[in-house]
């Protein structure tokens, strides 16, 4: 058996690490800011679109996009986790859009989008 050496390994653990690029910690939808990366929790209120939806927490609602190539996978009423991070979506005032990279039920259930 053939063993990675200790520098290759740290250096592959740190490398995996790093990648996920996606806040573990739960932001505030209020706290939320251009181009951040952020985990929020909320309740679904409205589709909006079949890849985009309203998720509102106690601090306020933002609208948030799954990407063209998937469709809404959730339903009004229900708490998830959203990973993603924050666009501004081209507007003059700051009018935030999370660009979601993982839903997450009550459940447990992840869906990962492109």
């Amino acid at each position: 058996m053939r063993f990675l050496p200790t520098t290759t390994l740290a250096l592959l653990v740190l490398v995996f690490a790093a990648s996920d690029g996606v806040a573990k910690e739960v932001t505030k939808i209020e706290d939320i800011e251009r181009g951040a990366s952020v985990t929020l929790q909320g309740e679904v209120t409205r589709i909006l679109d079949e890849d985009e939806f309203r998720l509102r927490d106690d601090t306020g609602s933002v609208r948030v996009y799954v990407g063209w190539r998937n469709r809404v996978t959730v339903a009004v009423g229900e708490t998830i986790t959203v990973r993603g991070f924050v666009d501004d979506d081209l507007i003059d005032y700051f009018r935030p859009e999370i660009y979601a990279q993982e839903v997450v039920r009550a459940d447990g259930t992840a869906i990962t989008f492109d």
